[in-house]
Formats: C-alpha cells, sequence, structure tokens
C-alpha cells in the first residue's frame, strides 16, 4: 500500500499571519498522525515563512511516526538537520521570491555538494531523499550521489491543462518511477497532488510514498484536519487496490 506522508507548513503560514502561536503546527503534526499519516514533512526555508527552528525541534520530540525535513543545501539548514536528526531529510531547490518549489532539484549540475550532504547526514544515521524531476539523467546522478530515496515532482502533471499534456506528464511519472526501482531506489511522489488528480498517481506500482500538503490543509480549513488526512488515505488506498485497472 501506499504510505501518506503530510506536510503541515502551511499551518505555521497560517500561524504567522498574526504572529502568534495559533494554530499549533506541532498539534496539527500529532492530529495528522492520529488520522493515520505514516510521517509528517515540514520545510525549513532559509527565509523561514511558515516552519522555524524551533517547530523542529518540537516535531522531533513529539511525532511518533517519522520526521522528513525537506531543506535546500544551505549550510546552517543542514546544521540544524544534523543536530535535530530527523528520520529523513528531503533536499528541494529554493528561492526566495518562489511562492512554493517550482521543480526539481538539479543534481546533475550540483553533484559534489549534493554527494557531500548525502554523506554528511548518512554519517548521522539520516537517511537522504531527492526531489527531483521524472528525469532518467537527474534519477541517475541522484543514485550515484548516494540517495536513497528520489521523490518525483507531480508539479508539472498537476498543474496540465490539456488531456494531452496530462498524459504525456502522467507517462514521464510512469517511466521514471519505473528506472528509479530498477536503480534500488525507493520511490515517492509530491507537489500540487490533491483529491482530483491522486488516484492516478496511485496506479504506479513502483510508488510507495506520497508527500501532500497544500491541498490537505485547505480541505481542513472547511472540514477537520483529522478528516482532511482520512479522506486522503481513503482515496489513496481505494486507488491503491484497484492500481491493476488500466489506466
Amino acid at each position: 500500500m501506499i504510505t501518506l506522508s503530510v506536510n503541515i507548513d502551511h499551518i505555521a503560514t497560517i500561524r504567522n499571519a498574526r504572529e502568534g502561536r495559533e494554530p499549533d503546527p506541532v498539534i496539527a503534526a500529532t492530529m495528522a498522525e492520529m488520522a493515520g499519516a505514516s510521517a509528517i514533512v515540514c520545510h525549513l526555508r532559509e527565509d523561514r515563512r511558515h516552519i522555524n527552528d524551533r517547530d523542529v525541534y518540537r516535531l522531533r520530540e513529539f511525532i511518533q511516526s517519522k520526521l522528513n525535513l525537506e531543506m535546500a543545501a544551505n549550510d546552517e539548514i543542514i546544521a540544524i538537520a544534523l543536530d535535530v536528526v530527523p528520520d529523513l531529510i528531503t533536499l528541494v531547490p529554493e528561492k526566495r521570491e518562489e511562492l512554493t518549489t517550482e521543480g526539481g532539484l538539479d543534481v546533475e549540475s550540483n553533484f559534489s555538494r549534493i554527494k557531500e550532504v548525502c554523506d554528511k547526514m548518512h554519517n548521522k544515521g539520516i537517511k537522504v531523499s531527492l526531489f527531483v524531476e521524472p528525469d532518467e539523467r537527474q534519477l541517475t546522478a541522484a543514485k550515484n550521489a548516494g540517495a536513497d530515496i528520489v521523490e518525483l515532482h507531480t508539479g508539472t502533471y498537476a498543474n496540465a491543462r490539456t488531456a494531452e499534456k496530462f498524459k504525456f506528464e502522467l507517462n514521464r511519472i510512469i517511466s521514471a518511477a519505473a528506472f528509479a526501482y530498477n536503480a534500488d531506489l525507493k520511490v515517492a511522489a509530491g507537489h500540487g497532488l490533491n483529491y482530483q488528480n491522486t488516484h492516478h498517481i496511485c496506479f504506479i506500482h513502483e510508488i510507495d510514498e506520497l508527500s501532500i500538503g497544500h491541498s490537505i490543509i485547505s480541505r481542513a480549513s472547511l472540514v477537520g484536519l483529522d478528516r482532511a488526512v482520512r479522506e486522503m488515505i481513503d482515496l489513496i488506498n481505494n486507488a491503491t487496490l484497484h492500481r491493476n485497472i488500466d489506466i
């Protein structure tokens, strides 16, 4: 079965809008776990626009499942990760002016730096995931750099506005997932996935984890976090049970 990792960044976004203490990302993470999430994801950005350092330390202390720290290959954030020791990190590209992560990490062009970060994390017993485009060259570079996991960027797929583009991007993900699996990489997927487009991704046999945040938090604003997480898990489970159907 495919497992669900819930990104709680936007709980912190709401909190920070009033520079207060509510809602608490740690409480949200605990609620997501109780609803069935297998992991909690948070992104400690250089600009600290949502999750802050204290959140990360508190999440490490309180969550009972798995902590996945998204981060750029930034020296300050690397030092924090090595101190916190999450279960895994996910290296992502990061630009100050972006609203959200805009694409996959260019592992091929930044190979030495990324391999250095992988080695440092592995020395502390931290697994490494690389957030990459569904591209064989990037997947090969990720494997050679020492990644344990690749998270395939599904944003272009999620934003497809025509049936032709949708099918093209879905097929890219299908091919990349098979390529990564055959390279002995664990395969995850995420970015832009919601209650309408996730089920197609669940039909891909090589993918065993989805990382979803914005759509779940958006849904939670209307129906509550517990129900939003459970609805996504039900969607994933139902699609996974029927993924032998031709997509």
